[in-house]
């Protein structure tokens, strides 16, 4: 039987779908090492005892009935109860173990996924398709519980089901082997005859097809119904998170809540959604309230016939009932995790996306002097899924030490440039040379420690000062330290460890009492206080000498700056570019800004123009030769300095 997958667009067989759900127990095993041996035997365990219940207390029915000595009773009362009570100590040490296994599921579930991202291809965190893939799964997991969160937890369910039909069958099975010796007529003979029990196992497998069936429609259904909603949750997920000044000064949250209201829950989902549930709940319940009276029925004739005693029946009229909702629990388990499939194709597309970018594996010279000279020879690049030249004809030699300025206009080319220079892309045409060697012939992670960048959009986390700079949870403290100074924070580190921390004053008074002052480690303040209410509210301007600080702490023979201070002013720009070229001293340095001031300081300035170097000089050079780009883009901004 194949069944139709509207996402993925095509039928899957059963094979496929067993296939799916297999990758992801897989998953599961790698994220959750010893969880799915300790379920198994804590399942087992659970089911067990109830049945184990049921039996023992048949078994003192009939001994009672059939005038057992107290000893006898006695014996098989303790059997009943010792029995019960290591059962349940054995489910509690198991339940103890996985409680510990699955303490961090989810945290384990994300860092999967961050580590999955982290192996794709540079090119595909800026595809919007991808993004867009990267939200719906995201959003799968959070509002439907889709994904790898549902295969885990249907497992349990699954695997439930399945050990109930093995207890209860082994406990019946023998109801349909005993007959009557006696010759009967009418519904007696038939129970007595073997075609009741065909009937009956008939009716089973009818039974079971159909909870099946309804539970995948049923499901099904509901989640299309539930996914008009999808574009709703994200875009409040979006929005709750917008709760800046902006919001508070232009009361832009009427904006927002129209536009979150076209998207509402509105009663009529919520009603087709239960009319869902409520029609396919009937079906399941008249399926199995069918099944329970022709099985009762069959157990009460047999009874009739005197084929076992009364603790027989009260057995076989339990265990039935339990095989009956463990058919039921079984087809729900199957028919959603047959539908949880559909999520997980689009969470498998995810992890599958190919990384095109060929890894080398030459090893990057380690040098003392650190000597390397960086080639760009006809470089050419177009951004996937275009056909557009962002760079053309590209040559640059950067050798040891030299402190190049890149300048242009919005679009020119310059932070593309950076990208193919770090190798988060490599050139459509052209080569790019490390010490004469073709760059893509290196390991990749050698050739990526080559280069400390700090971008515009640079990012720093509300962890410790410290794991910021550092970019790591261990560091050297010394030298975390020195480089917070050498940026030109040495006196706000003093600052905070002196324990004038900005801080209210009831919040100042409170640290007082808690923390000596002159004894407080600035390297372990988090920065901002988003999830640390001790941390420090860092200035924008102090956020980027962090940023600033981990580049020098990485200590790379490259350093690249990509305007990482365009919201500070001309001469606070200045004055940064100043200090850090002071401080990389003999590394070999890139700095782009807008403003050509924050620049006059570098050896050679590489103007780029619609893709190309339209120029390549120092200042006095460029600025002399008054046809020139750089001439034009000086004087449009030192009118507004003169």
């Amino acid at each position: 039987m194949k069944k139709k997958d509207k996402r993925a667009g095509k039928e899957r067989s059963f094979r496929e779908e067993w296939h799916l759900f297999a990758r992801a127990l897989k998953i599961w095993k790698e994220l959750l090492p010893g969880y799915f041996p300790c379920q198994f035997i804590l399942t087992g365990l659970e089911v067990f005892t109830p049945y184990f219940g049921l039996y023992m207390s048949a078994r003192l029915i009939d001994g009672l009935a059939g005038g057992l000595g107290i000893k006898q009773l006695l014996f098989l009362s303790g059997i009943a109860v010792f029995g019960g009570f290591i059962l349940s100590v054995a489910g509690r040490f198991i339940r103890g173990k996985i409680s510990v296994i699955t303490a961090f599921m989810v945290e384990q579930h994300e860092e999967y996924i961050i580590n999955q991202q982290n192996r794709l291809s540079y090119e595909h965190m800026e595809n919007p398709d991808i993004v867009l893939l990267r939200s719906k799964i995201r959003n799968d997991f959070v509002s439907f519980g889709g994904g790898l969160n549902a295969v885990q937890w249907t497992f349990c369910n699954l695997l439930n089901g399945i050990f109930d039909i093995i207890f209860s069958l082994s406990l019946t099975i023998s109801m349909f082997a005993v007959t009557a010796q006696d010759k009967h007529t009418g519904f007696l003979g038939f129970v007595n005859s073997p075609y009741s029990t065909v009937l009956i196992v008939l009716m089973i497998l009818l039974n079971t097809w159909l909870s099946i069936r309804i539970s995948t429609t049923s499901t099904k259904k509901k989640q299309e119904a539930l996914s008009e909603l999808s574009v709703s949750n994200v875009r409040f997920g979006i929005y709750s998170c917008l709760w800046d000044t902006d919001m508070r000064v232009f009361d832009l949250h009427r904006i927002i809540l129209k536009d979150i209201k076209k998207f509402q829950v509105h009663p009529a989902w919520v009603y087709k959604t239960e009319k869902i549930g409520i029609k396919y709940g009937i079906f399941s319940v008249l399926l199995d309230a069918v099944l329970s009276i022709a099985i009762f029925l069959f157990v009460a004739a047999k009874a009739l016939l005197n084929v076992f005693g009364i603790g027989s029946f009260v057995l076989y009229e339990g265990t039935v009932g339990r095989f009956i909702r463990a058919v039921s629990g079984i087809a729900s388990a199957v028919g959603q995790l047959r539908y949880n499939n559909n999520f997980l194709v689009e969470f498998y597309r995810y992890l599958d996306l190919p990384n095109a970018m060929y890894h080398g594996t030459l090893a990057v010279e380690k040098r003392e002097d650190i000597d390397y000279e960086i080639e760009f020879k006809d470089v050419g690049f177009c951004y996937p899924r275009t056909q557009n030249w962002v760079l053309r004809h590209v040559n640059i030699k950067l050798n040891i030490g030299d402190k190049l300025a890149i300048v242009g206009e919005n679009g020119s080319g310059k932070t593309t440039f950076i990208k193919l220079l770090c190798r988060l892309y490599d050139p459509t045409e052209g080569k790019i040379l490390l010490n004469g060697i073709d760059i893509t012939r290196y390991r990749y992670d050698e050739y990526l420690a080559l280069f400390s960048v700090v971008f515009q959009d640079y990012s720093l986390f509300g962890f410790p000062l410290g794991e910021n700079v550092a970019a790591g949870l261990s560091y050297d403290a010394v030298r975390a330290r020195e480089c917070l100074i050498r940026v030109g924070l040495g006196a706000k580190l003093a600052e905070l460890e002196a324990g004038n921390i900005n801080h209210t004053d009831a919040e100042k008074s409170e640290m007082d009492t808690n923390t000596e002052k002159g004894n407080i480690d600035a390297l372990t303040m988090a920065v901002e206080r988003n999830y640390d209410a001790e941390g420090i509210d860092f200035s924008g301007g102090e956020l980027q000498k962090i940023a600033l600080a981990r580049a020098l702490y990485k200590n790379a023979p490259f350093v690249v700056l990509d305007e990482p201070t365009a919201a500070l002013d001309p001469l606070a720009e200045a004055e940064v570019y100043e200090m850090f070229n002071r401080v990389v001293e003999y590394k070999t340095s890139i700095f782009i800004s807008h403003r050509l001031s924050s620049c006059r300081f570098c050896d050679k300035i590489a103007v780029f123009d619609h893709g190309q170097i339209v120029q390549h000089g120092s200042h006095k050079e460029l600025v002399e030769d008054k046809d020139g780009k750089y001439y034009s883009l000086w004087r449009a901004q030192a009118q507004y300095y003169e």
